[in-house]
């Protein structure tokens, strides 16, 4: 059952039924038993009236086989139902009433009894009268008191189930009622087109609905902040593209016009090194947006740093005289987390690092003290310390930028230090020869 409307009401409509069976059961159970002490009372004030009634007349010494009519005042119709006995002591038959059975009705005994006669079942009250030496009984048949209790528990309970219809009305219209605001949002939202990201007013909406209005708004500012994301990426790719292509339709342009083959050698490798900066941009666009698009990532599995770092430099383009320098204690610190993340993070720091180098220097990895993480040191011209907040964000390109840069190398790291769940921190070198970066690995 998808419907919620039709839970709720078969959740209501059952709940109410179990309420209308207990209650029944209840009604039935404490009205049979009232109604039996009511009955036992009359039938015990009947057999007082008849006794009395005894007592100021005379009756006659034998009432013979059948006994005599004797005709009790009828005062109400269950009163009629009822039989009245006379025997004396002896066992003859005094008197009985009309209807009454010609057996006797109970034993010799005072107060109430239960007796089958002639196949019918009696609820019986005596009382000996030892002056006058006889014992009046009176009775009723338990068949009539049982049609008696039951004619009533209809009478209660038969307008309770009369009703069950139009109570199962009332609840479906109900429900149909409090469920409006959640169609009135509903129909609000399919109105909407895609770029209305408006939020809903959880403030008009009922408590139980205001949670799901604010988890809506939540991911409409989530949707909103991706698309203006994707804009904002593809606004700086096809401006940071756009350099690059040009230059490489002006430089072949020129090779196809150039007479001279030093001219036509030059505007080739100018082509090389547009293509290289047009390949790795697009390699970084790639990369962070499958960075962004990931979740933190949990810390399963772990990697010898020095394994990942000797990759990434085998791996990398060769730098004419820059030397990198892979401390070997670096083999004894694991690093938590997917090796494909690990991979980027490393490889754009250490490309940021080989890119800002002049002709001549060291990059080097190490530890930092107490194996808390890695840290890289370059001897660049480091970043102007306002800078250093800055050159994360997309496209940032410092003062002292690369000519092949893309402003999205350190963003790369930083993103991917985030889904790692490692910490990242960017200062110049104390004796000023450069940049160093450190990735500070979460405590065990």
């Amino acid at each position: 059952m998808n419907s919620l409307k039709r839970r709720l009401f078969a959740i209501l409509v059952a709940a109410t039924g179990i309420i209308w069976l207990v209650a029944g059961a209840w009604i039935y159970v404490s009205s049979r038993s009232e109604l039996e002490h009511v009955l036992d009372t009359r039938l015990q004030e009947a057999a007082r009236m008849v006794h009395s009634l005894v007592d100021g007349h005379n009756l006659p010494a034998s009432g013979g086989a059948g006994g005599q009519a004797l005709l009790l005042p009828e005062t109400s119709s269950y009163e009629r139902q009822l039989s009245c006995q006379i025997w004396s002591l002896d066992g003859r038959l005094v008197a009985r009433s009309t209807g009454a059975p010609a057996v006797q009705l109970a034993d010799n005994v005072d107060g109430y009894s239960d007796r089958v006669v002639a196949g019918e079942s009696w609820r019986v009250y005596s009382i000996e009268d030892p002056v006058k030496r006889v014992r009046v009984m009176v009775g009723d048949r338990i068949g009539l008191r049982q049609k008696l209790v039951t004619d009533l528990i209809i009478g209660l309970l038969a307008p309770a189930l009369l009703m069950l219809p139009v109570l199962g009305l009332l609840i479906w219209a109900s429900l149909g009622r409090g469920l409006r605001p959640l169609r009135d949002m509903a129909e609000d939202l399919e109105q909407r087109d895609a770029e209305d990201m408006r939020p809903l007013d959880a403030g008009k909406l009922p408590t139980e609905l205001q949670p799901l209005a604010r988890a809506l708004n939540a991911l409409f500012d989530k949707v909103e902040a991706a698309r203006r994301h994707e804009r904002e990426i593809t606004a700086f790719a096809a401006h940071e593209l756009r350099t690059p292509l040009a230059g490489l339709k002006t430089q072949t342009q020129i090779a196809r016009a150039a007479s001279d083959p030093a001219v036509r050698d030059h505007a080739l490798s100018q082509i090389l090194v547009s293509v290289d900066r047009t390949t790795r941009l697009v390699r970084q666009l790639l990369a962070l947006t499958k960075l962004e698009a990931e979740s933190p990532v949990a810390r399963t599995l772990s990697h010898r740093a020095s394994d990942l770092l000797a990759e990434i430099v085998s791996t990398s383009p060769p730098a004419a005289n820059i030397r990198v320098d892979i401390d070997p204690a670096l083999a004894e610190i694991r690093l938590p987390g997917p090796r494909e993340t690990w991979m980027l993070a490393l490889r754009n720091v250490h490309e940021n690092a080989i890119q800002h180098m002049p002709e001549e220097g060291v990059v080097s990895w190490r530890p930092m003290p107490g194996a808390t993480g890695i840290l890289i040191a370059d001897q660049g011209p480091g970043i102007p310390d306002e800078e250093l907040d800055l050159v994360t964000q997309r496209f940032y390109r410092g003062r002292n930028r690369s000519p092949s840069g893309t402003g999205l190398g350190l963003t790369i790291v930083a993103i991917a230090a985030q889904r790692l769940g490692v910490g990242l921190e960017l200062s110049n070198r104390t004796d000023g020869t450069g940049l160093q970066v450190a990735f500070i690995l979460p405590r065990s």
